[in-house]
């Protein structure tokens, strides 16, 4: 998909957020649902299951919530006038990189700086 402008960045931005908070809702209620479960398993495995089930659940959820963070930050740029622009260094950030990459904070050349001193 080739995107022209930023209003269907934004659009896109928007409808990613949608689908996160809604991955984040369902994975809280799997959550709730397996802590109720767990301690009345027939067998301690089926507990272990249980507590390895709710650790990566909230492992994602994690995930999911850090990068809802990064849209919503995306989206307030949009609003403050400052969308596109890299944090680090204040240049522009390629419009490849934006199609590929909406919420992108870095221009390719501030993220590999930063790659390469981790």
């Amino acid at each position: 998909m080739v995107v022209r402008n930023q209003e269907e960045l934004r659009r896109m931005l928007r409808e990613e957020r949608t689908y996160l908070a809604q991955q984040l809702e369902q994975m809280s209620q799997a959550s709730v649902a397996i802590h109720e479960r767990m301690g009345y398993g027939n067998h301690m495995a089926d507990d272990a299951t249980e507590a390895f089930e709710q650790s990566k659940g909230l492992s994602l959820q994690q995930t999911i919530r850090h990068r809802l963070t990064e849209v919503d930050d995306a989206l307030r740029k949009f609003d403050e006038g400052t969308y596109g622009a890299c944090e680090q260094c204040g240049q522009p950030i390629d419009w490849a990189r934006l199609e590929a990459l909406p919420a992108a904070r870095l221009c390719i050349r501030c993220q590999e700086l930063r790659e390469w001193a981790s």
